[in-house]
C-alpha cells in the first residue's frame, strides 16, 4: 500500500484549479521531487498531504500510523533559542521537559510547589522518553553545526534553514515534505543536505527545488505539476527534459486536430440550409461540445522572453584589483585580494554563508570601505541584482517598480507599454497592477530582472538571482547571460547555473582567503589542492597498473585458437532472429510514438513505451557487439 495517496483532487482559490482531478501515489523509500512553474500550486499540494488544507473535492489517503513533517519555504523572524526551536518539533515531550527546567530553576530558589511539580513532569517525562529528546537535539545541532544556545533572529538565512531542518528531523518521520530546501543555502550545506538525505535509508521524501543538481543526485522520480495535473517521470531532470518535449509535442499536434475539426463544423453551422441539405441536430450538439471544450482548454504557461539591452562596450580592463583588504568588527573577513577582471569575464563567487562574498562586490564597487586598491575601468554601465530585492517598493505595485510610474519603457530603443513589456515576464494587465508584497518570491525575482534589464549595462552584478526561480526561467536566464557580450560577476550556490554561465570562479575558503580557478564549479572540485593530491595518487596506481598489464601481456603464453563451444555456435545462430525481433519491436513502438497522441490517450504507457525504447538501442548494441565477436572467434577457429 502507497504511504500517501491522492484520488482526483480538486483544489482552487477563485481562478483556474491549482489541481484539476489530480492522482499520485508515494510509496515507501521514494525521494520524488514535485516540479513546476511559479504560482502552479506546488506548496498548496504539500500543504494538502501535511494536513493544514483540505481539498475542494476528492481523496487525499495517507496510510495509517505515518508521521509526516514538513520544512516550509518561508524563513521565520521570529527570536528564540535554537535549541528550543528545534526541540519544539517534539510537540508534548518539549513542552514537558521545558517546564521541568523552569521548575527545576525555580526549586532550587525554594519554590516548594515547583519541587512537587518537578516530581509529576518527571514522571511524564518517562512516558514520553524525554529525557532522551536533549541528547538528540543536541546530536542533530552538532551534525548541522549550529550553537543551541544562539538566537534564531541573529542568524543568517541560511542557517536558519538549517534550524527548521533540524526541527522537522527530530521527530525521525516517515514522510519528509521539502519545500526549495536548499534556498538560502551555501554550497557546502547543499552537499551536506544531499549525502544527508541520501544516507537516510527509511527515510521517504517529497521535495520542491529548482536546483537541478540537487534533483539529480536525491530524486528518485520526478512528479510535474502542469495545469492543475499530476504527471509522473521515472528518472532524473535529464530524462524528464527529454518525455516532457514529447509530451509536449504530442500536446501540439492533438490540439492542432481539434482546432482544425472545430474550424470544419464552425464553417458548416454558418452555411444556409440548402448548403445543408438537412439540419443534423447531432452535429450540433457534437459542435456545442467541441466549444465547451476549446473554452475548458488550459494552455500552459508561457516562457519568459527576457533580453539584456547592452550599452557600449567598456574599456578592456574592467577591474584592477590591488591587495584589497576589508575588516568587519576588527576582524579581517578578506585579507588580501588581487586580481584582474577583463571585458567578457564571466567570474562566480563560491563560498559559506557569511565569509564576504557580497562584501568583497560592495567594495569592488566602492560601497564598502577597504585596504588597497581598486582601479575601474572606463566607460562601465553596471546593472546590480541584489539578493535582498531591497531595490524593489513593498507598498507600489509592479508596474511602478519597474517602470517608476510611467506608462512607458524604452526597450532596445523601442517605446512600449509598460504591460506589453511585463507580458514578456509573465505578468498579465491584472498581476503588473498587484502589490509587490502580494507576489511570492519567483514573482519578485521576476520583477527584478524586468527592472534590471530595462537599464543599459555592459556589467552585471548579480546576487543569488536563482532563489525561487522555476527551472524554465533559470535556463532562459542561462542563455541570455551565455550570450552577454558585457562582464558578469555571479553569485550564486546552484551548481548547474554556475557550470553553465561562469568562465572563472573566486573561491573563498572562510580564512579571509580567495582562490581563483578557470572554469565552473565543478572545474574548481577537479581543481583543488586536495583533489590534485588524490588525482595525483590516482595516476600513480594507474601507471603501475598499465605497467603490470605490459609486463604480463609481453611474458604471457599465446593463447591457442580453439572452436566455437555447442552454447556459443547456438547462441551465433539465434543472434540474427534475436537481432530482427529487437528491431520490428523498436519500428512498431516508434511508429506508435510518431503523432505524439499516446501520451495524451495514456502517459504511463507512453512513457514506459519510450523507455522501452532506449533498453533496445541498449539491447541492439549489446547483441551486435556479441554477434560481432562471436564471428570472429568462428572465422579464427
Amino acid at each position: 500500500m502507497a504511504y500517501i495517496t491522492l484520488r482526483d483532487v480538486q483544489l482552487a482559490f477563485g481562478g483556474p484549479a491549482l489541481l484539476d482531478g489530480a492522482n499520485f501515489n508515494l510509496e515507501r523509500g521514494e525521494r520524488v521531487c514535485l516540479i513546476g512553474r511559479n504560482g502552479e500550486g506546488k506548496s498548496t499540494l504539500l500543504k494538502l498531504i501535511e494536513g493544514s488544507l483540505l481539498p475542494d473535492q476528492g481523496e487525499v489517503s495517507i496510510q495509517n500510523g505515518l508521521t509526516v513533517s514538513m520544512l516550509a519555504q518561508d524563513v521565520p523572524m521570529d527570536s528564540g533559542k535554537v535549541a528550543d526551536i528545534v526541540a519544539d518539533g517534539a510537540g508534548e515531550a518539549a513542552k514537558v521537559l521545558k517546564e521541568y527546567h523552569e521548575a527545576s530553576d525555580a526549586c532550587v530558589l525554594g519554590d516548594m510547589q515547583a519541587c512537587d511539580r518537578m516530581g509529576l513532569l518527571q514522571h511524564k517525562l518517562d512516558q514520553l522518553d524525554g529525557w532522551a529528546l536533549e541528547t538528540k537535539v543536541n546530536s542533530i545541532l552538532s551534525k548541522m553545526g549550529l550553537d543551541p544556545q544562539a538566537d534564531l533572529a541573529e542568524l543568517s538565512g541560511g542557517r536558519k534553514r538549517r534550524v527548521l531542518l533540524a526541527r522537522a528531523l527530530l521527530t525521525q518521520p516517515d514522510v519528509l515534505l521539502l519545500d526549495e530546501p536548499t534556498n538560502h543555502l551555501d554550497v557546502e550545506s547543499i552537499e551536506w543536505l544531499e549525502k544527508f538525505l541520501l544516507d537516510q535509508n527509511n527515510l521517504t521524501l517529497l521535495f520542491i527545488s529548482h536546483d537541478r543538481a540537487f534533483v539529480d543526485s536525491v530524486a528518485t522520480r520526478i512528479v510535474e505539476l502542469d495545469r492543475g495535473i499530476l504527471r509522473s517521470y521515472e528518472g532524473n531532470y535529464t530524462r524528464y527534459l527529454e518525455l516532457k518535449a514529447q509530451q509536449l509535442e504530442a500536446e501540439e499536434k492533438q490540439n492542432a486536430l481539434f482546432d482544425k475539426k472545430l474550424a470544419e463544423e464552425e464553417a458548416w453551422i454558418r452555411q444556409g440550409i440548402k448548403a445543408r441539405r438537412t439540419r443534423n441536430e447531432g452535429r450540433v450538439r457534437a459542435l456545442k461540445a467541441l466549444r465547451e471544450e476549446s473554452k475548458a482548454r488550459r494552455f500552459q504557461q508561457g516562457k519568459v522572453n527576457m533580453g539584456v539591452q547592452e550599452a557600449s562596450r567598456s574599456g578592456k580592463l574592467v577591474f584592477d584589483i590591488e591587495h584589497l583588504r576589508v575588516e568587519y568588527d576588527g576582524n579581517p573577513l578578506i585579507k588580501d585580494f588581487s586580481a584582474i577582471v577583463l571585458r567578457g569575464d564571466r567570474i562566480g563567487l563560491v563560498g559559506d554563508n557569511g565569509v564576504g562574498k557580497t562584501t568583497l562586490i560592495k567594495a569592488i564597487l566602492g560601497d564598502v570601505e577597504h585596504g588597497g586598491s581598486v582601479k575601474v575601468g572606463t566607460q562601465l554601465e553596471i546593472a546590480y541584482f541584489d539578493q535582498l530585492r531591497n531595490q524593489l517598493e513593498l507598498e507600489k505595485s509592479v508596474s511602478d517598480n519597474v517602470s517608476e510610474g510611467s506608462d512607458f519603457v524604452d526597450v532596445h530603443g523601442q517605446r512600449r507599454h509598460i504591460y506589453s513589456y511585463l507580458q514578456d515576464f509573465l505578468f498579465s494587465p491584472e498581476r503588473a497592477r498587484t502589490p509587490v508584497k502580494a507576489l511570492s518570491g519567483g514573482e519578485r525575482n521576476r520583477v527584478l530582472l524586468a527592472k534590471l534589464l530595462l537599464k543599459p549595462s555592459n556589467l552585471i552584478v548579480m546576487d543569488e538571482p536563482t532563489n525561487d526561480l522555476d527551472m524554465v526561467t533559470l535556463e532562459l536566464l542561462e542563455e541570455m547571460l551565455a550570450e552577454y557580450k558585457g562582464t558578469l560577476l555571479l553569485i550564486s550556490h546552484d551548481r548547474a547555473f554556475m557550470d553553465n554561465v561562469v568562465t572563472s570562479t573566486w573561491v573563498f575558503d572562510g580564512k579571509g582567503n580567495i582562490d581563483e580557478y578557470i572554469g565552473g564549479y565543478q572545474d574548481y572540485l577537479q581543481q583543488r589542492p586536495d583533489q590534485t593530491v588524490v588525482d595525483q595518487k590516482s595516476d600513480v596506481k594507474k601507471a603501475i597498473a598499465k605497467a603490470e598489464a605490459e609486463a604480463a601481456k609481453n611474458t604471457a603464453t599465446p593463447v591457442k585458437k580453439v572452436k566455437l563451444s555447442y552454447k556459443d555456435q547456438r547462441e551465433l545462430e539465434q543472434l540474427p532472429a534475436e537481432i530482427e525481433t529487437l528491431e520490428t519491436e523498436q519500428f512498431e513502438l516508434s511508429e506508435k510514438l510518431a503523432d505524439g497522441s499516446w501520451f495524451v490517450t495514456d502517459a504511463d504507457a507512453a512513457t514506459k513505451a519510450s523507455q522501452r525504447l532506449a533498453e533496445i538501442e541498449d539491447l541492439l548494441l549489446e547483441k551486435l557487439e556479441r554477434w560481432d565477436k562471436l564471428e570472429e572467434m568462428s572465422k579464427g577457429s
